[in-house]
């Protein structure tokens, strides 16, 4: 994008970028005002920013757009005295009018080289999120998908997406599936650990439900209740299963 004031200006400007086949012009503004309506409506990856313009100046451009949403920028001015002022707010680099073709070739160097840095940071942060989050998958231990409950000689394979509610029995936890139980040797709390909590979610210190299978939830004080299963049966619930419930179905 050119930005100047005067008109033959624009045309010297454009007609030495015209030169380089990794250039395209896609825009040309001749105030201030217009480049800032420009900046806001287009993406812009290189900017060529005459100092002074009718309107609003060079430096007016950027505290309009912000700093942090301004495009790489060249400043173009045919006053020298410009040159610290441009560099104190991030400017890629200086032209001073007549610019020469020597002198603007050095200055697409430059711009090419921060681009293919940029382009370099960018897939270098893409390749560590890939990385962090196949660290995170790999650590993550899966939610198991069945359980072999075994009574005497026999074992029954549970799928953990059928039970409708885990009851702590002692040292064992029954489970309520299709209208059996199954037994398995393990405590309550051990088993929680190792359910998926988007899934399971524990009403009372002996019980542990599927939210799937939870259709009313009754609270008959401050601290006690109980739920309604799918399946007919009631299933206590305590003050913090009536919180863990009503956060996981957006209830106030």
């Amino acid at each position: 994008m050119i930005a100047d004031d005067e008109p033959l200006a624009r045309e010297r400007l454009k007609l030495l970028l015209a030169s380089d086949p990794e250039v395209e012009i896609v825009a040309n503004c001749g105030n201030g005002n217009e480049v800032v309506t420009t900046l806001k409506a287009d993406r812009i990856d290189l900017l060529f920013l005459d100092v002074q313009m009718p309107g609003s100046s060079g430096f007016d451009v950027i505290e309009n757009i912000g700093l942090p949403n301004m495009p790489m920028t060249v400043f173009v001015t045919a006053h020298n005295q410009y040159a610290l002022e441009a560099f104190q707010v991030h400017a890629l680099d200086y032209l001073v009018k007549p610019i020469e073709r020597k002198r603007l070739g050095e200055t697409l160097a430059r711009v090419k080289e921060r681009i293919q840095l940029e382009q370099a940071f960018a897939a270098r942060q893409e390749v560590s999120s890939v990385l962090k989050a196949l660290e995170t998958a790999a650590g993550q231990r899966p939610y198991p998908e069945r359980f072999l409950a075994k009574s005497g000689n026999i074992g029954s394979v549970v799928c953990v997406g059928d039970i409708e509610w885990i009851e702590a029995a002692d040292y064992y936890v029954c489970l309520h599936a299709g209208g059996k139980r199954h037994l398995l040797r393990e405590s309550i709390t051990a088993l929680e650990a190792k359910l998926n909590p988007n899934k399971f979610v524990r009403l009372h210190r002996s019980a542990i439900v599927n939210i799937d299978y939870v259709r009313e939830i009754h609270r008959d004080a401050r601290t006690e209740g109980w739920v309604l299963l799918s399946t007919g049966e009631r299933v206590r619930l305590n003050k913090t299963g009536w919180r863990k419930l009503a956060a996981m179905n957006g209830i106030s």
